[in-house]
């Protein structure tokens, strides 16, 4: 079968954009339609606290477990109350923030309806820049997925959701060496929410002030570069790439792509089982809010995954 259009482009939208547009495309609270900039920043991070504060009342939970010896090492576990402690399908949870901003300590938007059909959430921290550097936060969400299999072996199957930033950390995952940890984590499923996975446009950012990424930083931290040379553990594992409609063309277009190459892989050596779904009606914040609801699309589309 012939394989067309996948994979990047011969040269990518961004080069052609002046480094006004390109900043423009790569700050997402700029795309926001239903509010401010800067409210909807302070909207999302008040959802956050929210949920967070209610997870934490509500279920059987593990605060600030260390899974290493890094100061940012730290997870929380969120207990679904009908199940056997790690005897259930476990949720896994990188928070975006450009690699620089954000906190486990406010993320826990989707522990309620997640919890309450099952399922244990695992919110997880690491080191943001300047602290840490993306190979080191690559690191750690490696060991905090080897962690999670090796204190919980009996889970049913670990799913690992990412948004943003936290969705390429995810995205790295499929390229992840386990075999140096000891352990090979069951792996059930991926969700990668509105994310980057070609990070050369970033060193061009102001984003990359904190983050002192090189060229040859970038490159080797771009899943959309990689994945094509991974061989899946499991070519059954679904790997649903998610976008927001009110997402920057940009976003739209690194998400497309990164879906682009996942199959490609299955028509020649057994790749992912992936899916796009751009979801109506909602921005790059808006669209992990909604997971503090049970009857949202996104929380329907992951709870489906899990139980299908």
């Amino acid at each position: 079968m012939e394989v067309s259009g996948v994979g990047l482009p011969v040269e990518a939208p961004w080069k052609k954009m002046s480094a006004e547009e390109l900043e423009h495309q790569y700050l997402p609270s700029r795309w926001v339609v239903r509010l401010g900039a800067e409210e909807a920043l302070r909207t999302y991070s008040q959802i956050g606290i929210e949920a967070t504060g209610r997870a934490q009342a509500t279920w059987k939970s593990l605060l600030h477990v260390p899974y290493g010896d890094g100061g940012g090492e730290r997870m929380d576990i969120y207990f679904p109350n009908k199940a056997a402690e790690g005897a259930s399908p476990f949720f896994l949870f990188f928070h975006g923030g450009y690699w620089q901003s954000g906190s486990k300590d406010q993320s826990a938007f989707m522990a309620d309806p997640l919890a309450a059909q099952g399922v244990a959430v695992v919110i997880v921290g690491y080191d943001i820049a300047p602290k840490g550097t993306l190979d080191q936060m690559v690191d750690q969400v490696t060991r905090s997925i080897a962690f999670v299999q090796k204190r919980y072996p009996s889970n049913e199957g670990i799913y690992l959701c990412g948004h943003s930033a936290g969705a390429h950390l995810a995205a790295m995952m499929l390229l992840a060496d386990w075999t140096k940890h000891g352990v090979t984590p069951n792996l059930k499923g991926f969700f990668l929410v509105s994310g980057v996975f070609d990070l050369e446009p970033m060193v061009y950012t102001s984003q990359n002030v904190a983050l002192q990424l090189t060229l040859e930083d970038a490159r080797r931290n771009s899943p959309q570069l990689k994945v094509a040379q991974a061989q899946p553990a499991d070519t059954a594992c679904p790997v649903l790439v998610v976008v927001g409609q009110f997402d920057s063309p940009e976003f739209h277009r690194q998400s497309w792509e990164f879906y682009q190459v996942l199959p490609a892989q299955t028509l020649c050596q057994g790749g992912w089982k992936a899916s796009f779904e751009k979801l109506h009606d909602v921005d790059h914040f808006e669209i992990i809010e909604t997971l503090t609801q049970k009857d949202s699309v996104l929380t329907k589309m992951i709870l489906k995954t899990i139980f299908q």
